[in-house]
């Protein structure tokens, strides 16, 4: 028995230092000693692990450890599960379901330690994407494990991490809650970030209700992404009502603003939608800094904590698909911004799209790793879009790592509308895919039979065809063509990409469409989108979508007029070649792209369709988003089926594969449970590596949860 346990325990200690990372890895705080302290993973976001006990020659030993159920926390999660843990000394941290209730696991058994929820406002309520939360925020203040959440209710709260309850002695209690409140530990971030708005000032109606929030009248307020914590700041994050919800050009701006981690004490804001005499005023005409708000922080943020700088991408303001009440290039919009931590200024910013009335908000965090360009050491960051272009900086200067170009856009018909002249194009990297460059040209017209491509060809001699930037004809439409076409060929929130900082290579999965856009029609003042439900609470409860309408004016346009101007299918085929899902690696030491391969099978119309026997249709890949990891020498890689259909095995189970991250190759696969969702993260407990992944299926019925894998004996 004695050398037997002298066995196991060289077995332990072996295991350890083998998942531990390696001292040459050049990496952010955040997954030292097996651990994962931040939503993605490291500091800069790029979801990557050093650990590798579970490496490409044990991985197809994984087994189901335990399976945490979300929808045990309210609605909002039946299905879906957005909150990608954190693991620090020991214990998970998560959240869950529309009120974001904050939950600690142990990671060895599933089991939930401690849980804390919000108190129930009318604020909360009436949020917009209540149900979006993605995690927690973690920091060390004082020598004590803290949580940091921002709820969709707009308050700032700071927990006890061991046991979950709200810190004494932090923030600022507000008087009229202390009914539903304890007497600390939160903030109520609405004050400070209304005090200097102008709207708010001028506000002649009812005084400031807290449990109500922003009048409706004046715009709504709530988070997405949780808040990070850079050297003692807790940087938090806006949302609001999307943009593409709302016919109304008003709201608050969704500004940024920071507090101190040990007292809660409001430090700085940074405006979104700049004031008089701040640089980027000039880029709102006709005053439209007033009124125009949104600006939204939906995605993760990224720091660099040794530069001192926080990383955060913006969306785009109201009204989203005419921009003729805010004309001008509308910084900061559709931006990168590096904000100074301790004082919130702008180090350095670039708009990686002007006036947005597409609904290309950047949907995902700006990555953080070195490379090595040209010989020359670089601190960089990394941001992909939802239009398939990935630009690259100097994180510290701003420089570009390559040129990027301004080159001439299609410009609006509208009557009264804006669009900017030019839009910024990187010379490198390639897009994930280029067909955003010129749209459907002769390389991705269908042409898989000589009369489908002739009859693709007729298709689109009738439309007006381009890439990125094509804008929304009027209709009444004169100009000659059916509608106008642009191409897309980005990823979204549900596939973040993922980067590897010991070899600089970027792996992010992206997926072709092209379309006409809607018309625009006159709105002769009339809003016809949400309303609100009525004033009582329980007209609001239970709802699963709060999509209040905010402001007061209708734009003058809105999307509308005949579906004939849509672009037409083919036998139920796309007059263009789909790529359903790929995934595509770049070495973005050089920016080239290393490989691109399709990810999953081709739906079954596709596989099936007469017109296409014969036909090798593989190179679409499948439906289902892919969803990736890096650790140690794997990308590990599944496909949800929230929005498609997820990849599985000849037993209809849902698969995890194990890539080699240099070629993609699938290295081994295992079942899982259900279909994975968003993200996934890893981490080392008492010696043993996990894997847990985000899950659950509507298709399936299967509710939002964690699964977590662990090898077999």
């Amino acid at each position: 028995m004695k050398n037997r346990f002298r066995l196991g325990c060289g077995v332990l200690v072996l295991a350890v230092l083998a998942s531990l990372p390696s001292g040459g890895s050049a990496q952010l705080a955040g997954v030292r000693n097996g651990e994962w302290r931040h939503l993605g993973g490291d500091a800069g976001h790029t979801r990557y692990s050093p650990l590798n006990q579970i490496n490409a020659s044990t991985f197809a030993k994984l087994k189901v450890a335990w399976v945490w159920r979300g929808d045990n926390f309210g609605p909002g999660v039946e299905y879906t599960f957005r909150s990608t843990p954190s693991f620090v000394n020991g214990v998970l941290y998560t959240v869950a379901g529309q009120r974001r209730q904050v939950a600690a696991i142990d990671p060895a058994t599933g089991e939930t330690l401690w849980t804390f929820r919000e108190p129930e406002t009318m604020r909360y309520l009436r949020s917009p994407r209540s149900d979006f939360g993605k995690g927690v925020a973690y920091a060390e203040v004082d020598g004590r494990g803290v949580i940091f959440i921002s709820s969709p209710a707009y308050f700032l709260w700071a927990l006890d991490a061991r046991t979950g309850k709200p810190l004494e002695n932090w923030g600022a209690p507000v008087p009229a809650l202390s009914k539903k409140f304890p007497a600390t530990g939160y903030v109520d971030m609405i004050p400070d970030l209304v005090r200097d708005w102008d709207p708010w000032k001028n506000w002649k109606g009812a005084p400031y209700d807290p449990d109500h929030g922003i009048p409706q009248q004046l715009g709504m307020i709530t988070t997405s992404a949780p808040p990070i914590v850079v050297n003692g700041v807790v940087v938090v994050l806006a949302g609001g009502e999307p943009t593409y919800d709302q016919t109304r050009i008003e709201n608050v701006p969704s500004d940024i603003q920071g507090y101190d981690a040990r007292t809660g004490k409001h430090l700085w804001k940074f405006h979104v939608i700049p004031r008089p005499g701040e640089p980027g005023h000039e880029t709102w005409l006709n005053d439209a800094w007033k009124f125009s708000g949104s600006m939204h922080s939906w995605a993760p943020a990224s720091a660099d904590p040794q530069l001192g700088l926080v990383y955060i991408v913006t969306n785009s303001s109201t009204y989203q698909f005419y921009t003729g009440h805010r004309p001008g290039d509308n910084l900061f919009g559709g931006s990168i911004l590096a904000l100074d931590v301790k004082t919130g200024r702008r180090k350095w910013h670039f708009q990686i799209h002007r006036s947005d009335q597409w609904n290309y908000d950047t949907p995902t965090a700006p990555i953080l790793m070195d490379l090595t360009v040209n010989g020359r050491r670089i601190p960089a960051v990394v941001q992909n879009t939802k239009q398939g272009l990935i630009f690259a900086f100097n994180r510290e200067t701003g420089e570009p790592l390559w040129p990027i170009e301004e080159r001439p856009v299609a410009q609006t018909e509208v009557p009264g509308n804006y669009t900017a002249k030019t839009q910024p194009y990187p010379t490198k990297p390639e897009p994930l895919d280029r067909i955003v460059l010129n749209g459907i040209t002769e390389e991705f017209l269908m042409d898989h039979t000589p009369e489908l491509k002739r009859r693709a060809q007729e298709v689109l001699s009738k439309f007006r065809v381009g890439g990125l930037y094509m804008p929304p004809l009027p209709w009444p439409n004169t100009s000659g063509v059916v509608n106008n076409v642009g191409c897309v060929g980005g990823l979204n929130i549900y596939h973040p990409p993922v980067a590897d900082p010991t070899t600089g290579i970027m792996y992010a999965s992206h997926q072709r469409g092209c379309s006409a856009p809607s018309y625009l029609v006159p709105s002769g003042g009339v809003d016809e989108m949400r309303g609100l439900p009525g004033k009582s609470a329980e007209a609001w409860r239970g709802r699963e979508r709060h999509t209040p309408t905010t402001g007061t004016t209708v734009a003058a346009w809105k999307q509308g007029g005949p579906a004939t101007g849509r672009l037409p299918l083919i036998d139920g085929l796309p007059v263009y070649k789909p790529l359903y899902q790929g995934l595509a690696a770049y070495d973005m030491n050089t920016g080239e792209k290393l490989w691109d391969l399709p990810v999953g099978t081709p739906p079954e119309r596709i596989r099936n369709h007469p017109a296409l026997k014969g036909v090798d249709v593989s190179y679409m890949g499948g439906t289902g988003h892919s969803i990736q990891m890096v650790m140690g020498d794997l990308l590990v890689q599944t496909t949800e089926d929230l929005r498609g259909e997820a990849e599985v095995d000849e037993k209809g189970m849902p698969l995890l594969h194990a890539r080699d991250k240099r070629t993609g190759r699938i290295l081994a696969s295992v079942p899982l449970p259900m279909p994975g969702q968003y993200g996934m993260m890893t981490y080392l407990h008492q010696g043993k590596q996990y894997i847990v992944v985000q899950s659950g299926s509507a298709r399936r019925s299967q509710p939002g949860s964690l699964v977590a894998l662990t090898l077999g004996e």
